[in-house]
């Protein structure tokens, strides 16, 4: 019998969570995915150690520019491995700065360009606040498709759809440890907050016909990964592939287009208390800005260390 990766190809495009290039050479994604804590641990390696190198020189001592110029270095050796995509991401830190996250973006996008990369391969990825939805929602319009991340509420989901936005990406594990942490107790699968979270954005964009793609991300197991066979595309770290790579049995298709809610349009105001409403998405999406601006200013500390 074919393997659960193989099975889970039929429904769903397979997107790696990494920014190891062996470990996608091994699995064969279709497309990958990129943030700042993967860059930080790639930065480790030393097959990675010229490309920082490089950055350095080039950025003429900037760290945020050497920082943007590693992640291209890296986001164009997997793109050598890879058929479709990879997605790449703003500085966390600009998550509320309108202004300056377009200014990376397109300066991602320069830089990709500079060394071969076309626009049409590269989805630049953006926090999924309201200032990174309208920013991206810009972005769209000139020709640089977008994959807003960090994104907890059906209000982030609902804003993303209506701003035209290329791509968003769910996080299903941390919907499940907040939950785990609040109630007290484990979920199976079938049961679990952070796959019917995906479900409910997946039907809702189906039944209102959005052409935004869902991607579930953030997995801590087989079990939440089977539930959403079927969903657009999932991104998956290079542990859990390699399971499904190792395990046999059925796969069926669990998630399908079906009956959905009505639909929400929201300004701004609206947007923020929605979201608000939902206290769990609220302290995620807080708590994943945080993190990622920490460890964005981590690869900036050894960029600095290396001057």
């Amino acid at each position: 019998m074919i393997s659960k990766l193989e099975q889970l190809k039929q429904y769903t495009t397979v997107v790696a969570d990494t920014g190891d290039i062996d470990a996608i050479v091994r699995l064969k994604p279709v497309d990958a995915t990129t943030n700042p804590s993967l860059l930080l641990k790639a930065a480790s390696l030393p097959r990675y150690q010229e490309h920082l190198q490089q950055a350095l020189q080039k950025a003429a001592g900037d760290l945020a520019q050497a920082s943007d110029r590693f992640a291209v270095a890296v986001g164009r050796d997997i793109l050598q491995v890879i058929p479709g995509r990879i997605s790449t991401e703003v500085d966390a830190r600009l998550s509320f700065d309108s202004k300056a996250t377009r200014y990376r973006a397109e300066r991602l996008i320069d830089f990709y360009e500079s060394v071969g990369i076309p626009r049409e391969r590269v989805l630049i990825k953006i926090a999924a606040t309201w200032e990174g939805i309208r920013t991206a929602e810009l972005l769209e319009r000139s020709g640089i498709q977008t994959n807003l991340t960090l994104l907890f509420s059906f209000a982030q989901a609902a804003a993303c759809a209506d701003a035209g936005i290329f791509l968003i990406s769910p996080f299903v594990g941390r919907i499940y440890d907040w939950h785990k942490k609040a109630s007290g107790h484990d979920f199976s699968s079938i049961e679990d907050p952070g796959v019917a979270s995906v479900a409910r954005i997946y039907r809702y964009y189906k039944k209102h016909e959005f052409q935004t793609v869902v991607m579930g991300a953030s997995f801590r197991n087989l079990g939440q990964i089977e539930q959403l066979a079927g969903c657009d595309r999932l991104t998956i770290s290079p542990e859990l592939l390699e399971q499904l790579a190792q395990s046999t049995g059925t796969l069926p298709r669990h998630l399908q287009p079906g009956d959905s809610q009505p639909r929400w349009q929201l300004d701004e105001a609206g947007f923020r208390l929605a979201h608000n409403e939902d206290a769990m998405a609220t302290e995620k999406l807080a708590e994943g800005i945080r993190l990622f601006a920490r460890d964005q200013e981590k690869l900036e500390a050894l960029l600095q260390s290396l001057r």
